[in-house]
């Protein structure tokens, strides 16, 4: 995997800390120090009167100009806007991600020189309005978006390069199968996954996009704000300017909480000020809930992929909530095994991510494939359908979840009047058969039927999911010429004009 002149990069956009990595001379990832010295970027964006910064200085501004700065974004992918207005305006969420992919790009151009395209990586649970919305974040920052890739599947990539099971030239010396528990600072995933020969096949994956090192912080907020109101009889939650320095003090007792058995929480509001001491034993029983909704996905995904854990081989924790002390404990209690902890679990993805972009480079340069990437879809897949019997609405389902990807499915409608001149198909992602129960990701109207179809004739419509989890359409009427390929409308999506216009304005 050399690297080209023009060279591809990695990127973990991350909900609270991003990475960016290449590939050096002798085709080994290496992550991009920033121009604040450090491997990770704050995923924290603040919008000032003339100009918009992303990381430390972003960070720094949250306690004194919180309506200014957005952060965690990546919990709101897939919405139409931001979760709260910032300087009196909305936000798509794609857009802020896009300033933070634009600084990653900038801080690697100052090392590498121009950088036009980039794998992304996405949660695994990630469903397909978010892997759109994170597309469209990279083609506003400037990029050609070449992969979207799940952040467990770029773990194991990294795991396997750098034990030896993935060497430069991209075969597996043996096989292995691999569970990563991955627990970020927004969201969680697990995935199991077989490396055999040169192809790393994911076997089911499981997790929650509302659950991370975020939830642990925000039970020490309330754990501190509880204490600060009965003290003082007001509480610091209620203000903005007082929740976020209390945010962020939690979220660095977490981290102490880490390495020390008990750190003080110092919270301010009001002109009062209260140091609440916090135990680790305390901490691990507030949090225990949330502990153990990681510990059902763990379980849940061995049995969806058939599996017990003698069948696994390695357990690979990343995330950098994975530092825990419970989480630890947690996976090892439950495995029966140590953990594999020879990755870092900072730079893991970025690093996979990386060695992804060298693998779709030598490709294009017409090098035959060195590794083979087998996915699955995290959600089913299907449309909205009308039981004839009923004439209810249901989830007429065309891709299960964990079904190898890419996949193709199609299914029959049938036209409900006679001369009918257009067939709306709605698109749902989820498990329910009712689609209430289901997220709606988008739909297209064909238009233009032949004349004079009676009610009653066949309708054809295909799915075709690829690898990166992107979704095309086609309907056919049968025994007729009319056959399309349909774009999606999504609700929440930027239209092409929109990110046109960001992408003028982000990249300047």
């Amino acid at each position: 995997m050399s690297t080209n002149s023009v060279p591809a990069v990695g990127i973990d956009l991350a909900t609270t800390y991003s990475m960016i990595a290449h590939l050096d001379s002798t085709g080994r990832p290496v992550s991009i120090i920033s121009t604040e010295g450090s491997f990770a970027t704050p995923s924290v964006v603040l919008f000032d009167d003339h100009e918009v910064i992303v990381g430390e200085e972003a960070v720094r501004a949250m306690s004194v100009e919180p309506t200014r700065v957005a952060a965690c974004v990546k919990r709101d992918m897939g919405k139409r806007s931001y979760h709260r207005l910032i300087n009196g305006r909305e936000y798509p969420p794609e857009v802020i991600q896009a300033y933070i992919v634009r600084r990653l790009k900038q801080d690697a151009e100052r090392q590498l020189g121009p950088v036009e395209r980039a794998v992304i990586t996405v949660p695994a649970y990630f469903d397909e309005t978010r892997r759109k919305a994170t597309q469209d974040a990279g083609y506003m920052a400037g990029l050609e978006v070449m992969d979207i890739i799940n952040e467990p599947t770029a773990a194991a990539l990294a795991y396997g390069f750098q034990q030896g099971f993935l060497d430069l030239r991209g075969s597996a010396a043996s096989q292995q199968r691999v569970l990563v528990y991955d627990l970020g600072g927004g969201t969680f995933d697990v995935t199991i996954l077989e490396i055999a020969g040169s192809e790393f096949r994911a076997l089911a994956t499981n997790g929650d996009v509302q659950l991370g090192g975020q939830d642990w912080d925000y039970r020490l907020v309330d754990l501190v704000a509880e204490q600060f109101v009965r003290q003082h009889g007001f509480d610091p939650r209620s203000q903005i300017d007082s929740l976020v320095p209390l945010w962020r003090n939690c979220e660095s007792a977490k981290r102490s909480l880490s390495a020390r058995t008990e750190t003080t929480v110092t919270c301010e509001c009001q002109g009062r000020a209260q140091r609440v001491k916090v135990r680790r034993e305390e901490f691990e029983r507030i949090t225990r809930d949330l502990l153990d909704q990681t510990n059902f996905t763990a379980r849940q995904t061995l049995v969806d992929a058939g599996l017990t854990w003698d069948d696994i081989d390695r357990i690979l924790p990343v995330g950098g909530s994975t530092r825990m002390p419970m989480v630890q404990q947690m996976l090892q209690q439950l495995s029966g095994q140590p953990l594999d902890t020879t990755l870092s679990v900072d730079e893991a993805v970025a690093h996979g991510a990386a060695l992804r972009a060298g693998l779709l480079l030598a490709e294009h340069r017409g090098q035959p494939p060195a590794c083979r990437l087998v996915n699955v879809n995290s959600h089913s897949l299907g449309l909205v359908g009308t039981d004839p019997l009923t004439r209810q609405k249901r989830t007429s389902f065309l891709i299960p979840r964990n079904t190898p990807l890419p996949a193709s499915s199609s299914q029959i409608f049938r036209t409900h009047r006679d001369d009918q001149k257009s067939v709306l198909v709605q698109i749902v992602e989820g498990e329910s058969p009712t689609p209430e129960g289901c997220v709606t990701i988008g739909s297209c109207v064909v238009r233009g039927l032949p004349p004079r179809l009676p009610a009653g004739t066949p309708i054809v419509v295909g799915f075709h999911y690829a690898a990166n989890g992107r979704l095309r359409v086609e309907v056919e009427v049968a025994n007729s010429a009319s056959r399309a390929v349909h774009d999606l409308v999504r609700p929440n999506s930027l239209t092409q004009e929109e990110l046109d216009g960001w992408r003028q304005v982000i990249c300047g």
